[in-house]
């Protein structure tokens, strides 16, 4: 390690003058920006007038191809995400490894390109929250504006940004990559492996992720404002009708899209090549399994996103007509393909946290798993059926009637291996000794707002039922119950779970459970009156409403604001304790998978030895029971060893 830390101090390139000019950081960043947007207003001003195109400066596309498609690539080269590559691919000779790019040893090392996944995992966390923020005072604007009847502090198409924002921002920015960030730290340690299987491409995926959010918010700037046109982005509405900003969401997409299609690439490789001796997939920790199934949907789904981007973006920039209906264009179609994404991508939105629950109720009830191979069937299950359900979202949207009942068939199916993971929850917790800390309440919280989510799901299912709220505030609650109620919880579950080994610090309990108890109150106070404000007809996308709806409206505004200011607790607690909390112990839970047997905060290389698995992850109460050994085992002797881990198999 000594080494290690010596090669860092000495930087491959010189300091001051032409060498920090060039070398990898922000400095090169900056400049190379310039450079490749110019370079992109160039080719464009020089293809128009080489083609004869009028006008020869159209902003809309200079706009797309400088500004969001050539500026993020400098950002990505001058930060450093591409030198590894580009060196091989010029044929220079390439850098001696002296993993100066691996690690973190101090605060700046999470504000630069590193190949270190522990340092990438709390890259992803940090950025996530900061666009959770944005997304929530987003909503927190809607909320005001809805306090009351009648329009108070927006207009209509400001309105419709600010909803369509908050929602790209909440799903493409927080949740899906929020558990990517979990994952990355936590998974490679409990494979006993070093890192993930590609390193590099690891950092260049989270470095994808900021430009995707900027590019959102920024859409806020542009003339005639944000897009508008909701996170689906219905065309033609968002192809024809919306102004500059739509571009912005359509990009934005792409740009978080490759960067989860990187990542899941990645996670693949990494659980199938890099376990460690002795664990099979039947030995994988529930987290790994959930990762596992996730990937598979991202790297299936994701293309089926991008390519309804891409179609739009032509239509608009180029005078393509895919979803042009006067000019043989399919409008339904794009419906067809989003969803075909955006249905998985609920699961991809929720499967993680499925193995978080797991991972915290094992530990936290001193109980094995309940059924735990067919929980990591019924994920697998979720992974097939998945694309089977695509279509319920389209039930009122004209399409061919016959459609509707395979699919109000099968989304009832899906809701059977989602019962047998909560099933099996309860049946783990039936009869433990449980230690009611913050991570075990949110979990706890989870399981029931879920399952209120869940079944609400069950309700859409019915045609009938089904077109009757489509266009209402019931959607708006069921969403939120599966999202904030589902997803947002284990998040939290998961953060408080692994930050001791994430730090090396202690929470505050007590402002932990504050926190918990704060969210589940404001949590359904807020979204739960909005499956009354459905039922009785209340039409969702609308930034105005009948006098009538007005009581509860206000009651939930002032619920939202609530809910908003609880989420301070949480970060209040993390950063003061990040900076002064006790200091953790390797194991403060007393967990049996690998990443609690190593240090808090693990090493840099997170182990010195490969471990051996000798047992499975969740083996508590068994007497002598071990998951994985860490140390090579010494020769037995007579009479030693009765109470030790089974051989490794």
């Amino acid at each position: 390690m000594t080494a290690v830390t010596a090669d860092h101090e000495l930087a491959p390139h010189g300091r001051g003058g032409w060498g920090l000019l060039f070398r990898a950081g922000w400095i090169r960043a900056a400049w190379m920006s310039c450079l490749f947007g110019a370079f992109g207003f160039g080719l464009v001003v020089v293809f128009r007038w080489w083609g004869g195109w009028q006008p020869l400066f159209d902003m809309q596309v200079i706009t797309l191809v400088s500004m969001l498609v050539a500026l993020p690539l400098g950002f990505l080269a001058g930060i450093g995400c591409f030198d590894y590559w580009a060196y091989y691919a010029l044929g220079f000779p390439t850098r001696p490894e002296d993993h100066s790019g691996h690690g973190a040893r101090s605060w700046r090392d999470y504000f630069r390109v590193n190949t270190d996944h522990k340092v990438i995992g709390v890259q992803y966390l940090t950025t996530t929250i900061f666009f959770f923020f944005a997304g929530g005072l987003l909503a927190l604007l809607l909320r005001a504006e809805l306090a009351r009847p009648g329009m108070q502090f927006f207009d209509t198409q400001t309105y419709n940004g600010l909803f369509s924002v908050h929602a790209s921002l909440m799903i493409f920015l927080f949740v899906i990559p929020a558990f990517a960030g979990l994952a990355n730290f936590v998974v490679p340690l409990m494979l006993g492996a070093g890192d993930m299987a590609f390193p590099r491409l690891n950092a260049l995926s989270f470095w994808l992720l900021p430009i995707a959010g900027i590019m959102m918010l920024s859409s806020f700037v542009v003339p005639g404002g944000a897009f508008a046109c909701g996170w689906t982005g219905y065309v033609p509405l968002c192809s024809t009708h919306e102004p500059l900003g739509a571009v912005f969401f359509n990009q934005g997409v792409q740009w978080a899209g490759a960067s989860s299609i990187m990542t899941a690439l990645n996670f693949l490789v990494t659980i199938i090549t890099m376990r460690a001796p002795g664990m099979s997939f039947f030995r994988l920790p529930l987290l790994v399994w959930a990762n596992f199934a996730t990937s598979l949907l991202v790297v299936i789904a994701t293309p089926f996103i991008a390519a309804s981007q891409f179609f739009v973006l032509l239509d608009r920039a180029l005078g393509f007509n895919f979803f042009n209906a006067a000019k043989g264009g399919d409008v339904l179609m794009y419906q067809h393909v989003f969803w075909f994404y955006s249905h998985p991508a609920v699961y991809i939105m929720i499967l993680p946290g499925f193995g978080i629950i797991s991972e915290v109720l094992a530990v936290k009830a001193r109980k094995p798993i309940f059924g735990y191979r067919m929980m990591a069937f019924s994920l697998l299950a979720i992974v097939g059926l998945g694309f089977t359900v695509w279509a319920h979202h389209m039930f009122t949207s004209g399409m061919a009637a016959w459609i509707r009942i395979p699919m109000a068939i099968t989304t009832a199916i899906i809701a059977v291996p989602t019962g047998i993971k909560v099933f099996s929850w309860l049946a783990t917790l039936w009869r433990g000794v449980l230690h009611l800390d913050t991570p075990m309440l949110f979990a706890l919280g989870f399981i029931s707002t879920f399952t209120l989510g869940g079944i609400s799901g069950i309700m859409l299912a019915m045609i009938p039922f089904d077109i009757h709220v489509s266009s209402t505030y019931f959607i708006v609650a069921h969403i939120h119950y599966v999202l904030f109620g589902g997803s947002l919880m284990t998040i939290f579950a998961g953060v408080y779970y692994w930050f001791p080994k994430m730090t090396g610090r202690m929470y505050d309990e007590r402002l932990g459970k504050w926190h918990f108890w704060t969210t589940f109150v404001f949590l359904n106070l807020t979204f739960g009156p909005m499956h009354v404000l459905g039922l009785e007809g209340m039409p969702r996308r609308v930034a105005t409403y009948a006098a009538q709806f007005a009581d509860m409206n206000l009651f939930i505004s002032i619920a939202s604001f609530g809910l908003g200011a609880v989420t301070l607790i949480f970060v209040y607690n993390m950063v003061t304790s990040w900076r002064g909390g006790p200091r953790a112990t390797a194991n403060p839970w007393r967990g049996m998978t690998l990443e609690w047997q190593v240090s808090s905060p693990p090493p840099i290389f997170n182990f010195d030895r490969v471990p051996t698995i000798v047992g499975g992850p969740y083996e508590y109460g068994v007497p002598g029971a071990v998951h994985g050994i860490l140390t090579p085992p010494t020769p037995a002797t007579v009479g030693a060893g009765a109470g030790m881990a089974r051989a490794p198999s």
